[in-house]
């Protein structure tokens, strides 16, 4: 191919370098030219163009990403048209992306004209995510560059998708004297969201007291489960710990103990009849990413972990800090892994609406369902919170009935007519065992259960003390994250105000993360829910009875 600039009339054949715009429109880049075209790119006035001559053998760009791509298709993969010089591969089911490294790294030292991304090894995906491309640099390439690639994807696939596999799993969990119960709620919870990628669920959850008689007994009643996760109330730091001891006395074997992830260094791998077990390391109580998750996927998806597979993960191993560890590699107290702060959510839902003109904005509807029922499943769908509590005040017996079914706690707020205050103060007693307590608005329609996880990561990565608060560029909104050592400044609270007094006296403490518009919108007037995609509900609007005439949103629900 060559690549420069030639006379318009000289143009014919060529592929157009950079898009131009001529009196019928645009010429997009990349165009072979035709002698239609370039007379109109003469009369638009251009005189020269920069161009692509090929040469004989030559692909253009969309040809040879094409090709290549057809040839990266296999079982569980998608590969779209090429466009632009790109073709992008798409998982056609949930499951482990396993590349080839070295198949890639072939490829890619074909021709720097031709390149292959791909997500890295052992990624999650889902259904239709994208999990390679190949883009052609240039706007033609060499056929032959383009046959020596697809040579060696003949000789075995670049990458496949191991998709996963239902399993029916066993949970158990040992209990030492003074071991939570919300703890271990909390780990079955945390466990079975961990299991819904792949559509496995839990046949049975034993509960025993942390002894290897006990444990192996509870071990020996799982023969209906294909695989087992232990979660001991103490880790795993010795081949003849609890844990491991009671496989053995369970008739199976213990392939591996520990691991060069952290978090995630004390998990144990091992077998009993053909069935894997997960001894867990105390960080797998926490939704967060860790090690754990590293080897239970593989186990869903039908890819083999051994000792040694196990022992190749240090690379990449180093993950984010745990929510126990603020400042755990620098120095600082020893804290284990199982100190996992928690966070519950506080829905602040006993207000007045005294904007609303006498309805209550909190049962307006948002397709088809009230607003507080939509802002409590929000919450309810956050992967990181351990509770959700709403409290409730005016018109308590209509919010309560909007919630019905919904697994939250109601708090009421006896002097909720008093303000803001009220209702926080309530909310924060309520949930005095936590560490820190999302305080939600509930008139707030954007939220999504992705903005609450980004918020409870912040709060837990700068451990216990944090205080967090959502932005909407740049600008300090809601909702907000406080530790419950904040509680004496809580209470001291009085009116209608909240908590924006104690976060602009801890701005040490303070992490912003901007959620964008979400954080922004609340709905206190009529208006402002018919802008928003709702229509009111209540007594009066405008000083008229609106129980039969509702307002109209925008899309006409």
């Amino acid at each position: 191919m060559r690549f420069g600039e030639v006379s318009t009339s000289e143009a014919e054949g060529t592929l157009l370098a950079h898009s131009k715009s001529v009196e019928s429109g645009k010429i997009a880049k990349g165009t072979r030219l035709s002698g239609g075209d370039v007379a109109a790119l003469a009369a638009a006035g251009f005189q020269t163009l920069v161009v692509a001559r090929l040469d004989p053998g030559d692909l253009t760009e969309d040809e040879a990403a094409a090709r290549i791509g057809a040839a990266l298709g296999g079982s569980h993969l998608v590969v779209a048209d090429a466009a632009t010089g790109r073709v992008n591969v798409h998982a056609g089911a949930s499951g482990l992306f396993v590349p080839d490294r070295l198949a890639i790294d072939r490829i890619n030292a074909v021709d720097p004209a031709i390149t292959l991304a791909t997500l890295s090894e052992f990624e999650p995906v889902t259904d239709g995510r994208m999990v390679a491309t190949v883009k052609i640099i240039p706007l033609a390439v060499s056929g032959a560059s383009v046959e020596r690639v697809l040579e060696i994807l003949a000789e075995g696939p670049a990458f496949r998708l191991a998709p996963f596999r239902p399993r029916k799993v066993a949970l158990i969990q040992t209990e030492l004297t003074g071991t939570r119960r919300k703890m271990l709620d909390k780990t079955r919870r945390v466990t079975e969201a961990r299991l819904v990628p792949s559509q496995s669920h839990l046949v049975t959850e034993l509960r025993c007291p942390h002894e290897d008689t006990a444990l192996s007994a509870a071990l020996r009643q799982t023969e209906d489960a294909d695989l087992v996760l232990v979660f001991g109330a103490s880790a795993v730091i010795d081949a003849a710990d609890v844990i491991p001891a009671a496989v053995r006395l369970a008739g199976g074997t213990v392939d591996h103990l520990g691991m060069p992830v952290d978090p995630g260094n004390l998990l144990l791998l091992g077998h009993i009849g053909g069935r894997p077990v997960l001894g867990a390391p105390g960080c797998a109580r926490s939704p967060k990413e860790n090690g754990f998750d590293w080897v239970l996927n593989r186990l869903l998806a039908d890819v083999a972990v051994s000792g040694e597979d196990i022992r190749r993960m240090g690379v990449g191993g180093l993950l984010m800090e745990i929510a126990s560890r603020p400042q755990p590699r620098e120095g600082g107290r020893e804290v284990s892994e199982d100190d996992d702060p928690s966070v519950d959510i506080v829905v602040l839902a006993a207000g007045l609406s005294r904007r609303m003109g006498g309805a209550n904005k909190l049962l307006a509807e948002f397709d088809g369902k009230p607003l507080i029922r939509r802002t409590v499943e929000t919450a309810l769908a956050s992967r990181n919170a351990d509770c959700v509590r709403v409290v409730v005040g005016h018109m308590r017996a209509d919010i309560v009935a909007a919630l019905d079914g919904l697994d939250v706690e109601i708090v009421g707020s006896p002097n909720f007519a008093d303000g803001l205050s009220a209702s926080l103060k309530a909310g924060f007693i309520a949930s005095k065992e936590a560490d820190g307590v999302l305080v939600m608005l509930a008139d707030q329609p954007l939220l999504a259960p992705r903005d609450l996880d980004r918020l409870i990561a912040a709060f837990t990565g700068r451990g216990k003390g944090a205080v967090v608060a959502a932005c909407d560029r740049g600008e300090r909104r809601n909702p907000v994250i406080l530790s419950t050592g904040f509680m004496p400044a809580i209470e001291a609270l009085t009116g209608d105000v909240g908590a924006a007094r104690i976060i602009a006296a801890h701005p040490d403490a303070l992490v912003e993360v901007d959620i964008g518009p979400a954080a922004s919108l609340d709905v206190d007037t009529p208006d402002a829910v018919e802008s928003a995609g709702g229509r009111v509900v209540g007594e009066w609007y405008s000083g008229r009875s609106i129980r039969s005439a509702r307002v109209s949103s925008p899309r006409g629900d």
